[in-house]
Protein backbone atom coordinates (compact mmCIF):
# COMPACT_ATOMS: atom_id res chain seq x y z
CA UNK A 1 0.00 0.00 0.00
CA UNK A 2 1.31 3.46 -0.91
CA UNK A 3 1.09 6.17 1.72
CA UNK A 4 0.73 9.88 1.18
CA UNK A 5 2.42 12.06 3.76
CA UNK A 6 0.91 15.50 4.39
CA UNK A 7 1.39 16.28 8.11
CA UNK A 8 0.32 19.91 7.81
CA UNK A 9 -3.24 18.73 7.03
CA UNK A 10 -3.63 17.14 10.51
CA UNK A 11 -4.51 20.44 12.14
CA UNK A 12 -7.22 21.05 9.57
CA UNK A 13 -8.87 17.64 9.75
CA UNK A 14 -8.78 17.45 13.55
CA UNK A 15 -9.77 21.06 14.24
CA UNK A 16 -12.82 21.12 16.48
CA UNK A 17 -13.12 24.86 17.04
CA UNK A 18 -12.99 27.51 14.37
CA UNK A 19 -10.39 30.23 14.79
CA UNK A 20 -11.71 33.45 16.26
CA UNK A 21 -11.28 36.57 14.23
CA UNK A 22 -10.01 36.98 10.72
CA UNK A 23 -7.18 34.75 9.55
CA UNK A 24 -5.74 37.42 7.26
CA UNK A 25 -5.92 40.20 9.84
CA UNK A 26 -4.13 38.10 12.46
CA UNK A 27 -1.42 36.96 10.01
CA UNK A 28 -0.70 40.45 8.72
CA UNK A 29 -0.51 41.91 12.26
CA UNK A 30 2.02 39.27 13.31
CA UNK A 31 5.65 39.92 12.45
CA UNK A 32 6.64 36.25 12.55
CA UNK A 33 6.59 35.79 8.78
CA UNK A 34 8.28 32.38 8.80
CA UNK A 35 5.76 30.94 11.27
CA UNK A 36 2.86 32.37 9.27
CA UNK A 37 4.39 31.56 5.84
CA UNK A 38 4.14 35.23 4.80
CA UNK A 39 6.12 35.57 1.58
CA UNK A 40 5.94 39.31 0.89
CA UNK A 41 4.55 42.51 2.36
CA UNK A 42 3.92 45.92 0.85
CA UNK A 43 2.12 49.06 1.91
CA UNK A 44 -1.40 47.76 1.20
CA UNK A 45 -1.11 44.00 0.72
CA UNK A 46 0.68 40.82 1.69
CA UNK A 47 0.97 37.27 0.40
CA UNK A 48 1.28 33.95 2.18
CA UNK A 49 1.26 30.24 1.52
CA UNK A 50 -2.08 28.55 1.98
CA UNK A 51 -1.53 26.07 4.82
CA UNK A 52 -4.33 23.87 3.41
CA UNK A 53 -3.27 24.02 -0.25
CA UNK A 54 -5.26 22.80 -3.24
CA UNK A 55 -1.94 22.25 -4.99
CA UNK A 56 1.78 22.59 -4.28
CA UNK A 57 2.67 26.29 -4.19
CA UNK A 58 -0.86 27.57 -3.47
CA UNK A 59 -0.47 31.22 -2.39
CA UNK A 60 -3.06 33.71 -1.16
CA UNK A 61 -2.76 37.48 -1.60
CA UNK A 62 -4.82 39.79 0.59
CA UNK A 63 -5.18 43.48 1.27
CA UNK A 64 -4.02 44.50 4.73
CA UNK A 65 -7.33 46.27 5.28
CA UNK A 66 -10.27 44.03 6.24
CA UNK A 67 -12.79 44.35 3.39
CA UNK A 68 -15.15 41.72 2.02
CA UNK A 69 -15.31 42.68 -1.66
CA UNK A 70 -13.23 44.20 -4.43
CA UNK A 71 -15.48 47.23 -4.77
CA UNK A 72 -14.49 48.36 -1.26
CA UNK A 73 -10.78 48.57 -2.16
CA UNK A 74 -9.01 51.78 -3.15
CA UNK A 75 -7.16 52.11 -6.44
CA UNK A 76 -3.87 51.92 -4.51
CA UNK A 77 -4.93 48.69 -2.80
CA UNK A 78 -6.01 47.13 -6.09
CA UNK A 79 -2.70 48.08 -7.71
CA UNK A 80 -0.76 46.65 -4.76
CA UNK A 81 -2.70 43.36 -4.98
CA UNK A 82 -1.91 43.16 -8.69
CA UNK A 83 1.78 43.87 -8.05
CA UNK A 84 1.81 41.07 -5.46
CA UNK A 85 0.24 38.74 -8.01
CA UNK A 86 3.04 39.52 -10.48
CA UNK A 87 5.71 39.09 -7.79
CA UNK A 88 4.32 35.76 -6.58
CA UNK A 89 3.97 34.41 -10.11
CA UNK A 90 7.63 35.30 -10.78
CA UNK A 91 8.76 33.59 -7.59
CA UNK A 92 6.70 30.48 -8.26
CA UNK A 93 8.02 30.30 -11.82
CA UNK A 94 11.60 30.58 -10.60
CA UNK A 95 11.24 27.94 -7.86
CA UNK A 96 8.61 25.47 -9.12
CA UNK A 97 8.63 25.99 -12.91
CA UNK A 98 4.87 25.52 -13.44
CA UNK A 99 3.30 25.31 -16.89
CA UNK A 100 0.57 27.78 -15.93
CA UNK A 101 -1.51 29.21 -13.08
CA UNK A 102 -5.04 29.29 -11.79
CA UNK A 103 -5.73 32.75 -10.39
CA UNK A 104 -9.06 33.32 -8.71
CA UNK A 105 -11.17 35.24 -6.24
CA UNK A 106 -14.17 33.61 -4.55
CA UNK A 107 -16.63 36.32 -3.53
CA UNK A 108 -19.25 35.05 -1.09
CA UNK A 109 -20.08 31.68 0.41
CA UNK A 110 -22.06 30.54 -2.63
CA UNK A 111 -18.95 31.12 -4.78
CA UNK A 112 -16.84 28.88 -2.56
CA UNK A 113 -15.22 31.48 -0.33
CA UNK A 114 -13.83 29.81 2.79
CA UNK A 115 -12.92 33.15 4.35
CA UNK A 116 -15.89 35.33 3.53
CA UNK A 117 -15.09 38.59 5.34
CA UNK A 118 -11.64 39.36 3.88
CA UNK A 119 -11.26 39.41 0.11
CA UNK A 120 -8.20 37.56 -1.21
CA UNK A 121 -6.71 36.18 -4.39
CA UNK A 122 -5.71 32.53 -4.85
CA UNK A 123 -2.67 31.76 -7.00
CA UNK A 124 -2.28 28.07 -7.78
CA UNK A 125 0.59 26.83 -9.95
CA UNK A 126 -0.30 24.11 -12.47
CA UNK A 127 1.67 21.64 -14.55
CA UNK A 128 0.83 19.73 -17.70
CA UNK A 129 -0.67 16.42 -16.58
CA UNK A 130 -0.71 17.38 -12.89
CA UNK A 131 -3.98 15.59 -12.36
CA UNK A 132 -3.89 11.83 -12.23
CA UNK A 133 -6.21 9.10 -11.02
CA UNK A 134 -5.78 9.91 -7.29
CA UNK A 135 -8.49 12.60 -7.05
CA UNK A 136 -10.89 10.48 -9.11
CA UNK A 137 -10.53 7.12 -7.37
CA UNK A 138 -9.55 8.02 -3.83
CA UNK A 139 -10.55 11.69 -3.43
CA UNK A 140 -6.88 12.38 -2.68
CA UNK A 141 -4.55 15.04 -4.03
CA UNK A 142 -0.80 14.80 -3.77
CA UNK A 143 1.09 17.80 -2.42
CA UNK A 144 4.73 17.15 -3.23
CA UNK A 145 6.49 19.64 -0.98
CA UNK A 146 6.32 20.50 2.72
CA UNK A 147 5.16 24.02 3.59
CA UNK A 148 8.42 24.79 5.44
CA UNK A 149 10.57 23.68 2.52
CA UNK A 150 8.48 25.59 -0.01
CA UNK A 151 8.40 28.71 2.19
CA UNK A 152 12.20 28.64 2.51
CA UNK A 153 12.53 28.46 -1.28
CA UNK A 154 9.95 31.15 -2.09
CA UNK A 155 10.75 33.60 0.71
CA UNK A 156 14.40 33.77 -0.30
CA UNK A 157 14.09 33.92 -4.06
CA UNK A 158 16.46 36.44 -5.59
CA UNK A 159 14.87 39.80 -4.87
CA UNK A 160 15.63 40.90 -8.46
CA UNK A 161 12.36 39.19 -9.40
CA UNK A 162 10.39 41.81 -7.49
CA UNK A 163 9.41 45.21 -8.82
CA UNK A 164 10.47 48.01 -6.52
CA UNK A 165 11.08 47.71 -2.82
CA UNK A 166 8.77 45.70 -0.62
CA UNK A 167 8.10 46.46 3.04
Amino acid sequence: MNRLWAPWRRGYVTKKVKEKGCLFCSKQRSRNDAKNFVLARSHHAFSLLNIYPYHNGHVMIAPKRHVNDLDHLTAEELLDLTQHLILIKKRLKQVLHPSGFNVGINLGKAAGAGIIGHVHIHVVPRWEGDYNFMPVFSDTKIISDSLKSLYAQLAHVDKKTSRGKRK
